[in-house]
């Protein structure tokens, strides 16, 4: 046998199931020694296919009813035998309020919406925004400036009239109360003229006399009363050119009384000279003293009173070491007040008391502390006829 002949026949291919072609495998060529190497190409990728758009025909409109509630609805034709398929029946729409839209967004030309107006930095701001002051008042139409002038000149005159009705309520209630401040000043002054016989004699020159902090640096003072002078005239009682400035006030009646230290070092005599002057005439002469310094001129000195049996018995004219004089406005009294040495020595240059109770005079009285003496107990008889004067002109309620 042959070997052809033991062979089996292979079947023949179906000619209608072609075999799939496989693709060829990629082979690279071997690359050579003297040529570079290149990239291999990496396949394409492929994307599927974009499908087509479809063209959607436009829904039918509504109907006139529906666009159109108040309408009359659309009246559809009968049937006819020709039809052979019932028509349906459209169902008219519940009328619905039209509710208002609002207006589309502005566009800008690229697309993107614009910036509203009132946002922009540049915009006024609104009236009473931010805390802004609103206007005081807001201006009424129709009236003109002549208008807002007659309005402003009325509300003018009646705040003048109700000024004018308060201020004469409150004289006609002083009036009708008897009260007056011109009436209690007057009223005061002459009550003061009348304590020489009015009040007793120690009020008015206490016996012991407290003078805390009158006495050099500030230390305490106290001063006993040694003698009384009788109310007399002002004659023999001041140097002559302090009698000649003190004529055109008057004298009604003059008291005075002497005091001693603790130490009997020191003698001072004090006096109120009660005038006749009205506060006009007081007021006048204060001016003068102050404005012509009379109460600094050594020629113008009061006298001591010098009583005898005491330790003033020995004070007279060339012992008076320093003095003060007050002439007072809101009484007709001339308060003064001279010092000097128990002892009776002579003094030839006396020192007003304001000048020797100053820091660093170096006279014999400042030294002495004679101005403390003089200047401390006038003020002190001072403060008392005040205080004495005060209860005089209150009124019983």
């Amino acid at each position: 046998m042959s070997t052809e002949a033991r062979r089996a026949p292979f079947p023949p291919r179906p000619a209608d199931d072609p075999a799939p072609a496989e693709p060829a495998a990629q082979v690279e060529d071997e690359p050579s020694v003297f040529a570079p190497r290149r990239p291999l190409e990496r396949p394409r990728e492929t994307r599927p296919p974009v499908p087509e758009a479809r063209l959607t025909t436009p829904p039918p409109p509504p109907p006139a009813s529906a666009r159109f509630p108040d309408a009359p609805p659309t009246r559809i034709p009968a049937e006819t035998p020709t039809e052979t398929t019932t028509r349906l029946r459209p169902v008219p729409a519940d009328p619905a309020p039209a509710v208002p839209m609002p207006p589309p967004p502005a566009w800008s030309p690229v697309g993107t919406p614009a910036p509203d107006p009132a946002l922009s930095w540049n915009a006024p701001w609104p009236v009473g925004a931010f805390g802004q002051p609103e206007p005081y008042e807001e201006p009424v139409r129709g009236l003109g400036p002549l208008a807002r002038l007659r309005s402003r000149t009325g509300v003018a005159a009646v705040c003048v009239v109700l000024g004018l009705g308060l201020i004469g309520g409150a004289l006609a209630g002083s009036w009708l109360t008897g009260g007056d401040g011109d009436g209690t000043a007057d009223s005061g002054f002459a009550a003061a003229g009348a304590l020489w016989h009015n009040v007793p004699v120690d009020q008015l020159f206490p016996p012991t006399v407290q003078g805390a902090g009158a006495g050099p640096g500030g230390a305490d003072r106290s001063w006993t009363r040694i003698a009384v002078a009788p109310d007399t005239g002002c004659a023999g009682a001041f140097d002559p050119l302090l009698a000649r400035a003190l004529a055109p006030v008057g004298c009604a009646r003059l008291l005075r009384a002497t005091y001693t230290d603790a130490t009997q070092t020191h003698v001072t005599t004090v006096g109120l000279l009660f005038t006749k002057a009205d506060p006009a005439a007081m007021a006048s002469l204060a001016a003068r003293f102050r404005t012509e310094r009379l109460d600094r001129r050594t020629d113008l000195l009061p006298l001591p009173y010098a009583a005898k049996g005491t330790p003033a018995a020995g004070f007279g004219a060339r012992q008076r070491a320093s003095w003060t004089v007050s002439v007072l406005t809101d009484a007709p009294i001339v308060a003064f007040a001279v010092s000097g040495w128990a002892d009776g020595r002579t003094v030839d240059t006396p020192q007003p008391a304001p000048d020797a109770v100053r820091s660093g005079a170096t006279s014999a009285p400042a030294q002495a502390g004679l101005g403390n003496e003089a200047q401390g107990l006038a003020d002190r008889i001072q403060r008392k006829l005040r205080q004495t004067v005060s209860p005089a002109t209150e009124k019983p309620s």
